[in-house]
């Protein structure tokens, strides 16, 4: 069993690529700004690098983090084809230190999902360690309604003409097991299998305002996707903060 994105890592911006890539990065651009955001931030969780990418292209000095060392290299690959002159680093939220502050942090696309619940103070410091006093800190979760309701206990599955992959969740209470398994090319006309695990981990609204409170940050507001209104089936959740 391989790590998380091992084997899809160097896909994902096109297997996720109907989640609406170019909305999304604009609502960063809109609240960035309204929150008169600085020219130099951190995409923590950065994946393939859209969002570093189309930040970038919007005047700011980026960096892109993630854990994953398949997501950086396309991540990479990708901003030398589109002339984007990022930065990007293998790093870990919980662990993440930077040699200097930087204007605003974003992690969007379920990255704290993937920190356990008592490691989200952990992660909320090390971010606050990364900004400017007043820096910006925009992130979402997907809610325990989408990882019980939408993702646990059901499975997906995508068969394309050089690739394909089963992905299976089971739902924990607080968290939800994914396993995937992969099938791409190794030559010859035969498939390479492999298989990897993820985990989600559920956490509340409340929960996370505390933890941001304990790190030092002040929480402005919160809404759903894009900015929408919060509901009780709302499946992702957007945090707005400022590191006080």
């Amino acid at each position: 069993m391989k790590q998380s994105y091992a084997a899809i890592g160097g896909r994902f911006e096109y297997l996720n690529s109907d989640c609406g890539y170019e909305q999304w990065s604009q609502y960063l651009i809109r609240t960035l700004k309204g929150l008169s955001a600085g020219q130099s931030g951190v995409d923590i969780g950065c994946g393939n690098g859209y969002f570093t990418r189309a930040l970038y292209r919007e005047g700011k000095a980026m960096l892109g983090v993630d854990i994953s060392p398949e997501m950086l290299s396309r991540a990479k690959q990708l901003a030398v084809k589109e002339g984007v002159r990022a930065e990007f680093l293998l790093g870990d939220i919980t662990k993440l230190k930077l040699t200097g502050r930087v204007d605003f942090v974003v992690a969007v696309n379920d990255c704290l999902n993937y920190v356990p619940q008592n490691k989200l103070s952990a992660a909320f410091s090390r971010v606050a360690g990364c900004l400017k006093k007043g820096g910006a800190f925009v992130f979402d979760i997907s809610t325990e309604y989408k990882l019980k309701n939408v993702l646990g206990d059901n499975m997906f599955a995508e068969d394309a003409d050089d690739y394909a992959y089963i992905w299976f969740n089971t739902f924990r209470g607080d968290s939800v097991v994914m396993d995937v398994t992969v099938f791409s090319p190794a030559g010859g006309g035969l498939f390479k299998r492999e298989e990897e695990r993820h985990v989600q981990y559920v956490h509340g609204i409340a929960d996370v305002a505390r933890a941001l409170q304990g790190a030092g940050f002040t929480l402005l507001r919160t809404e759903g996707h894009l900015g929408t209104p919060l509901k009780e089936d709302s499946q992702r959740v957007n945090f707005i903060c400022v590191r006080a």
